[in-house]
């Protein structure tokens, strides 16, 4: 039985004779030009239409220097981005955003020197239009070279070196930590310590500071414990804290996965969360309300920073786009990076 014969894709020739116009008339038309006269651009249109006439995206991104695409560039193994709900809220809400601006979204995952020094390689040969980056690490500098090979930059959180002059979405990790402390002493808790994420991420090092702000004169470096933001990172830490400290009474955990670890720890102690030990986690994934008992978090706005990622992006290139914002209304400290608020949400935990 032989295979059917391959429908060939109708060519720009053939729309211009369906159209009775000129074949650079409908170049113009297929690539947004506004100096075709109205009725021409219906015209051509129509033909588009009628023959499904689509065009070819490697001739059309020469002409016009544009691929209508934007990389969303995780720095991290894919181990971390399928397994955090963060990067799924994260890239549902910049999708929805480019959807609407017609623009394609792809994803790239990438963690070694060598890989981010390969991808930034690819990204500055006109592969795409810019760039969503988030989970960037201190020593990657992938932002910056991303700017210093002219491509547009938005990054998710602040960047941890302010000489990076990239706009950015953040969440106020500060008030978030700060937030959680408070509400840990005013339980009672006097022992409090705390989980706090990576040292070479602005998270982890602002979730921190405001934890130290929180707990003022009452904070210890003795309690404070790094993780990854995974749930084996948070069994680590608390395995590690108890060893030290076992009458720690209240933990402020820098992300929900890690405070998810840190109770199975607790557990196996033989220790009641929250009667023994009160913990407060930070994102309110999913799981948080679900987890037994139910975590007490702090709400970020992680779909939404998405969103505004993409927007500034867009804005970057040329495209027209709503206005910046978000309710309630982020902050916009620097002129360049906007931040949005977090909530503290009580559950169970604590």
């Amino acid at each position: 039985m032989t295979a059917p014969a391959r429908r060939r894709r109708p060519t720009l020739e053939q729309v211009a004779r369906y159209a009775g116009v000129s074949r650079a008339t409908v170049s113009r038309v297929v690539n947004g030009s506004t100096t075709v006269d109205p009725a021409l651009r219906e015209i051509v249109n129509q033909a588009v239409d009628d023959l499904n006439y689509v065009p070819n995206a490697a001739a059309r991104a020469l002409m016009t220097r544009r691929t209508d695409s934007v990389t969303l560039v995780a720095a991290e193994g894919d181990d971390r981005v399928f397994g955090d709900p963060f990067f799924a809220q994260i890239v549902r809400g910049a999708s929805q955003e480019l959807t609407r601006a017609g623009v394609q979204l792809s994803l790239s995952m990438t963690q070694s020197d060598l890989q981010i020094t390969s991808l930034s390689r690819y990204l500055a040969g006109g592969h795409t239009d810019g760039v969503l980056l988030i989970s960037e690490h201190g020593g990657h500098r992938l932002a910056e070279k991303l700017v210093q090979a002219g491509i547009p930059v938005v990054i998710g959180g602040r960047p941890l070196d302010p000489a990076v002059e990239v706009p950015y979405v953040d969440n106020d990790n500060v008030a978030g930590g700060r937030l959680a402390a408070e509400h840990l002493r005013a339980r009672g808790c006097r022992r409090v310590a705390t989980i706090a994420g990576p040292a070479d991420m602005s998270a982890g090092c602002d979730r921190l500071e405001g934890f130290r702000q929180g707990l003022g004169p009452d904070f210890r470096e003795d309690l404070v414990e790094h993780g990854l933001f995974t749930m084996a990172s948070g069994e680590a830490a608390a395995t590690r804290l108890f060893e030290r400290s076992p009458d720690i009474d209240g933990i402020f955990v820098a992300s929900d996965l890690m405070a998810l670890g840190a109770i199975s720890v607790i557990r196996k102690l033989g220790k009641r969360v929250p009667d023994d030990v009160a913990i407060v986690g930070f994102d309110d994934i999913e799981l948080a309300s679900m987890a037994e008992p139910s975590l007490t978090t702090i709400r970020q706005r992680t779909e939404n920073q998405g969103r505004l990622m993409a927007r500034l992006l867009l804005r970057q290139l040329g495209h027209e786009v709503d206005d910046v914002e978000s309710e309630p209304a982020p902050s916009i400290p620097d002129g360049r990076g906007i931040v949005q608020p977090v909530d503290l949400i009580e559950r169970e935990s604590a």
